[in-house]
């Protein structure tokens, strides 16, 4: 058995540890429900231009947009890996990556290239380790997402797209769902199908000023980048959710495991007091 100096070291190591921990899950809880709220003020905007794009994609005009435009075969895949740039968030990260292993094993099992965006750290240094190609990355987007750090780097995805680099773009993150819980997903940007545009309530005559070309390029353009944002902000909602749970439960079990030490602290110490009192009882009765 350790000794009662031993134990105490250890007790005040984990409490330190414990303090630490406190101190994060109060920070995750209140960036979280920040994260939240800029996660629901996005969705009317990205609802809105979801609408304008499906009444415009169910449209005739002279000019159909790339991202409309099913392609007959598929030989090449873009993806966007959307996850933190800090660790301490349980298996957000994991699960997420996970599931884009799964996905790649089968697009490579099936003959097709791949190219990669990668949106955070850890999905960046994952898909490096991996060996994938990476066109474009984006780190350090800090507690709130800002669109023009985006940009640059969704904009070579969607070139690559209208350029044939690759026939399919799709987009790893994790879903908000609740505060408990948080879902890998993986869906499709482009080409833009039926199911992501929805079918508008009614039909609309368009007067494009100055062309249907122009016009198009521009909504697309910003209704994909609104899906990303949206996922971005979901994945960043979902981070502080995560690690405001994990860091609760390891202050729990720092909690659990000093109950422990301080049991066997006082086994120790009751020990050598009575192995004293023995001592003394035993001398006594020697004289």
């Amino acid at each position: 058995m350790p000794g009662s100096k031993e134990i105490r070291t250890k007790i005040k190591s984990v409490q330190n540890t414990r303090k630490i921990t406190k101190a994060m899950e109060m920070v995750a809880a209140s960036k979280m429900r920040r994260a939240q709220e800029r996660m629901r003020t996005a969705r009317p905007y990205g609802e809105k231009i979801r609408n304008v794009a499906a009444n415009i994609s169910h449209a005739n005009p002279e000019y159909r947009h790339p991202f409309v435009v099913a392609r007959d075969t598929v030989k090449r895949v873009g993806m966007i890996v959307v996850t933190a740039d800090k660790g301490l968030c349980g298996g957000l990260n994991t699960n997420v990556l996970r599931l884009a292993l799964n996905r790649i094993k089968e697009w490579e099992a099936q003959g097709e290239e791949l190219e990669v965006c990668a949106i955070g750290s850890k999905g960046l240094g994952f898909m490096q380790r991996l060996g994938a190609k990476v066109v474009s990355h984006v780190t350090g987007l800090g507690d709130r997402p800002h669109m023009e750090k985006l940009i640059g780097a969704v904009k070579v995805m969607l070139d690559g797209y209208t350029e044939d680099r690759f026939d399919r773009l799709m987009i790893f993150y994790t879903r908000f769902i609740n505060t408990m819980k948080q879902e890998p997903v993986m869906e499709q940007l482009l080409p833009l199908t039926g199911d992501a545009l929805g079918v508008p309530g009614g039909s609309w005559d368009y007067i494009y000023e100055p062309d249907a070309k122009a016009v198009l390029d521009q909504v697309m353009t910003r209704y994909i980048e609104a899906l990303i944002y949206q996922a971005v902000a979901e994945n960043m909602a979902s981070e502080q959710s995560a690690r405001m749970v994990a860091m609760k439960s390891a202050s729990d079990n720092a909690g659990n495991v000093i109950d422990e030490l301080t049991l066997v602290y006082n086994k120790s110490r009751q020990a050598s007091i009575t192995k004293e009192l023995s001592e003394i009882v035993g001398g006594a009765a020697a004289v």
